[in-house]
């Protein structure tokens, strides 16, 4: 009897034995299908709460809830078997104190599956993230551009282009570090700072809009498609996904206006008996 191929999925100790190796690929997630196509390309699935700017339409992510980020996460952990799924804490979930931290950060796991949570790693949060690692929760950070503090920071603007602004982005990415996050998301920041805060941290850092000497780099799967009229300057468009949609869109139209769809390939006839 032939023996079965085991899938293994990766797990925390391979993103952190990537610091200073090949580097890490990670893309967001937010359904089965796409977490399945994704899974055999990347190291790392993200089931970031830019989810609802992207599935749901909102213009932010602060109204992202608890119950949105499960169910996206209990999708991707069905869509992928490989990769390592990490999910993030939407706004509100953590920034009160240690223990509800950790009461999200346990409900979330539970009810995915994920290996891992990630929150935005203001210094306020090294508690948190402490005491979430000491309780076996492993925590990526996020320093830099974080999109849950836009309504502090006046919009979705890249940091770190004054002294102030580069060391205060340093200390969170640092105090990250030191709180236990096993990796650090860099994102939004001048590429020479990014490379400063790669090397003095010793987890590995992911890189969005920052440097390609980060330990890895993420972007928003439907920016890297093109699914959207606009990107940010730090995406490479992949492919024209809008444009395809839409020519397949309107052939479909133009089939069931006409009556050529669907056709005999498509439709059922009585078997004889």
């Amino acid at each position: 009897m032939s023996k079965q191929t085991i899938t293994r999925r990766k797990t925390v100790k391979d993103i952190v034995s990537a610091k200073g190796g090949e580097p890490i690929v990670c893309l967001t997630a937010y359904d089965a299908p796409t977490a399945s196509i994704l899974d055999d390309h990347c190291d790392l699935l993200l089931v970031g709460d830019s989810v609802g700017m992207v599935v749901h339409g909102l213009d932010t992510p602060v109204g992202v809830t608890m119950d949105m980020m499960i169910l996206h996460g209990q999708a991707v952990m069905r869509g992928s078997k490989k990769a390592f799924v990490v999910v993030d804490m939407p706004f509100g979930s953590y920034e009160t104190n240690s223990d509800t931290a950790f009461e999200n950060a346990a409900r979330i796991m539970k009810e995915t599956g994920c290996q891992a949570v990630k929150l935005e790693s203001g210094t306020y949060t090294a508690h948190q993230i402490a005491h979430l690692v000491e309780r076996g929760v492993p925590v990526m950070g996020h320093v830099g551009l974080r999109p849950q503090a836009i309504n502090v920071t006046g919009g979705f603007k890249a940091q770190g282009r004054n002294s102030d602004e580069r060391a205060r982005v340093m200390e969170e990415a640092k105090a990250a570090e030191e709180a236990g996050a096993f990796a650090i998301v860099v994102e939004g920041v001048a590429e020479d700072l990014a490379e400063e805060i790669t090397k003095a941290v010793a987890c590995p850092t992911i890189g969005i809009g920052a440097s390609p000497t980060c330990d890895g780099q993420v972007l928003v799967t439907q920016d890297m498609l093109g699914y959207f009229d606009w990107t940010p300057k730090f995406v490479r468009r992949y492919h024209d996904m809008r444009n395809e949609i839409g020519k397949a869109a309107e052939a479909y139209a133009g089939d069931v206006r006409s009556r050529r769809f669907p056709g005999k390939a498509e439709t059922y006839k009585l078997s004889k008996q």
